[in-house]
């Protein structure tokens, strides 16, 4: 019954020893796996951090585009409406040389330039038109992308404070698997302490048992040699039993 009481708190310190190795295992493979999450993290914060800036990038690039645009189309306008000046300058100064034509010719010429002049107005104005739609068309594009920028940069913005948040948070995990971790391999020396002296003092009395059944043996074997103690030769009394024998006759008549 020793034995197997013995050999069953051996099954259950080894199945006791293998769960803490589990769970030991268990710990450094979660820490693995946090160590592996903060690099992907990490990874994917320089990415994102990358593309927002190439996105910045591209988005000053188109902005610089759409001014250099605007400027180019005020350029523009300043010069039609120059051309348009010089031509009615022209056609006056023309007009004035011709003063001294008929009036038929005159009134001919008037009307010519006139329709001319009518004309050149009506392609003014359509130009002007245009170009001021065109401008207003940019200035709502600029104050488009300008505000999409804005909140594109709010958007990442509070992505990375969530990716901050996240990391933090797995810092914290990971520093309290540490934590936990040096708790558990704490533990396990002081049960291997532990085991290793019961096992020590299990040896010590399975020696000192062996011992004493070699003592106990050897002392019985002395003793069935020397015929001493219960293992003596008791000497018979003759009269002693033949009294006995009398005796118990006499019983047996007074019974009768």
């Amino acid at each position: 019954m020793r034995e197997q009481q013995q050999f069953t708190s051996l099954v259950k310190a080894v199945t006791l020893e293998q769960d803490n190795k589990t769970q030991l295992q268990n710990t450094i493979l979660k820490e693995e796996e946090g160590r592996k999450r903060i690099k992907m993290l990490q990874r994917q914060i320089m990415n994102i951090k990358t593309e927002r800036e190439e996105e910045i990038q591209q988005r000053d690039e188109m902005i610089a585009h759409l001014k250099d645009q605007l400027q180019e189309m005020k350029a523009k306008t300043n010069m039609e409406g120059k051309y348009v000046q010089k031509d009615a300058e022209v056609t006056v100064q023309q007009t004035q040389k011709h003063c001294f034509l008929t009036d038929k010719q005159l009134k001919e010429e008037i009307d010519r330039y006139k329709k001319m002049i009518d004309e050149e107005v009506r392609v003014n104005q359509e130009i002007e038109q245009y170009l001021k739609t065109h401008q207003l068309e940019l200035d709502q594009r600029v104050e488009f992308w300008m505000e999409k920028y804005d909140k594109d940069v709010e958007a990442k913005t509070h992505e990375l404070d969530v990716l901050k948040a996240s990391k933090a948070n797995d810092l914290a995990r990971l520093q309290e698997l540490t934590k936990l971790y040096g708790n558990y391999e704490h533990v396990v020396v002081e049960d291997r302490i532990e085991k290793e002296k019961e096992r020590r003092k299990r040896e010590q009395e399975e020696e000192e048992l062996k011992s004493i059944i070699s003592v106990q043996s050897w002392w019985r074997g002395v003793m069935v040699r020397k015929q001493l103690g219960p293992y003596s030769k008791k000497k018979k009394k003759k009269g002693g039993k033949k009294g006995k024998k009398g005796s118990g006759k006499k019983k047996g008549k007074k019974k009768k």
